[in-house]
């Protein structure tokens, strides 16, 4: 009994590890046959990508150097006389190739088998490019939009000496915190106004192109603790204000816009050298008293002037009255701005300005003692403290379209605060 209990427990074993074996060898052939089939993919691709490469336009890379013209480049991407003069004009429907910049690359492509000329790219700026292809007429020229690719990143941070060295201490883009910085320019003061403290979070857009890294996109929400008071914006441009115009910029929870009439500083300054004043000021250099109903920012000689508001000029030019090179701006029929003792004048009477327009530079012309902008502003002809008063917004989002603008910026606000 013991020896046929003993074959049968052996007999079992034989047939376990025979099917073990079966399987086994059944796993192997199956994963290398899946092998086989992935060598064949991969093989199938990589034919493909090089029968792409061979299929592609011959291309040719002039990067403009000073001193450049078209014709220049087009010798030199190996173009005749004939065939430049076409692009040229072609191109003069839409954007003039004698204003091509320094520092910017014209793309040619060539077809690989007849070698003729198929495209020409000149990327303009940032957001478009000048593309000029053949058409039936002869050569085509249009300006399009670049395509990027977008991802969205938040980043956020505390300052401990400025916005600029916790961008650095972050890895943080550092247009990306410039743009943010014009974002808040008219709430808060990052001149003079940071303390050691405050913290910021921003969600915004990367811009991709073939898988590199290209810039920022624009910031879509940010929120910025100053001195312990919040301030917060969201980008919004699908809605209308109270008159019915259409509406883009950055907003606040109430859907006030965060861009006021004025900007809060005209001039990136060094500090504040003299503040505003009714009463009389003895000045040494000299010997004379007098008031100073403005403020003097201390600056670098030829660091660039802000006009604070869109307006008109209203003179432009030397004054005799201790001002030195003066502009005026009249903005509307209550307030005025002027910008005296400056170096350069890069305006003219008569000239329409926009808020935040360069019109001049820092200098120290006329009754001043050192490089500085003078800066006055006056309301219904009487001059008042710039420093204190409360800035009007420029625009909000019409009642009607309160209900959408809080829905389009829920999302933003849950992650700018983790709710």
């Amino acid at each position: 009994m013991d020896i046929l209990f003993t074959m049968y427990v052996m007999s079992k074993k034989r047939y376990i590890v025979g099917g073990l074996l079966l399987i086994i060898v059944v796993l192997f052939a199956g994963r290398l046959l899946s092998s086989a089939k992935e060598e064949k993919a991969a093989e199938a691709v990589r034919l493909a990508e090089i029968e792409r490469i061979e299929l592609l336009d011959r291309e040719i890379v002039i990067d403009i150097e000073s001193g450049m013209t078209f014709s220049i480049i087009a010798e030199s991407a190996g173009l005749d006389h004939i065939l430049m003069t076409a692009l040229f004009e072609a191109a003069s429907e839409v954007y003039d190739l004698a204003r091509v910049k320094v520092g910017k690359p014209i793309k040619f492509y060539f077809d690989k088998q007849t070698d003729h000329l198929t495209k020409m790219i000149y990327q303009l700026d940032s957001e478009a490019e000048l593309f000029i292809e053949p058409s039936d007429e002869g050569w085509l020229a249009e300006i399009k939009d670049i395509d990027y690719e977008i991802k969205i990143k938040t980043v956020g941070g505390s300052i401990d000496s400025s916005l600029y060295q916790s961008a650095l201490d972050q890895d943080i883009d550092i247009r990306a915190i410039i743009e943010l910085a014009d974002v808040f320019a008219w709430t808060v003061d990052f001149a003079m106004g940071i303390r050691e403290g405050d913290t910021y979070k921003f969600i915004y857009e990367e811009r991709y192109r073939d898988g590199e890294y290209i810039m920022p996109g624009k910031i879509i929400a940010a929120v910025f603790n100053n001195n312990s008071q919040v301030k917060e914006g969201y980008y919004f441009a699908e809605g209308l204000d109270e008159d019915g115009e259409l509406i883009e910029g950055y907003f606040d929870l109430e859907g006030q816009s965060l861009q006021k009439i004025f900007l809060k500083n005209p001039v990136h300054f060094r500090y504040i050298s003299s503040g505003y004043t009714t009463g009389l000021r003895y000045v040494e250099a000299f010997n004379v008293s007098t008031g100073h109903r403005a403020i003097d920012y201390a600056a670098k000689a030829g660091t660039p002037i802000r006009a604070v508001g869109e307006g008109v000029i209203t003179s432009a030019g030397w004054n005799s009255q201790g001002y030195g090179n003066k502009v005026s701006i009249r903005h509307n029929s209550v307030y005025s701005t002027n910008y005296a003792h400056l170096q350069r004048i890069y305006v003219g009477y008569g000239q329409k300005v926009k808020q935040g327009d360069i019109i001049g530079t820092v200098g120290s012309t006329g009754f001043s003692t050192g490089p500085h902008l003078h800066f006055e502003m006056v309301k219904h002809g009487t001059k008042i403290n710039p420093l204190a008063i409360e800035l009007p917004s420029d625009k909000a989002v019409a009642t009607a379209d309160m209900a959408r603008f809080q829905a389009s910026i829920l999302n933003w606000k849950q992650q700018l605060h983790g709710e």
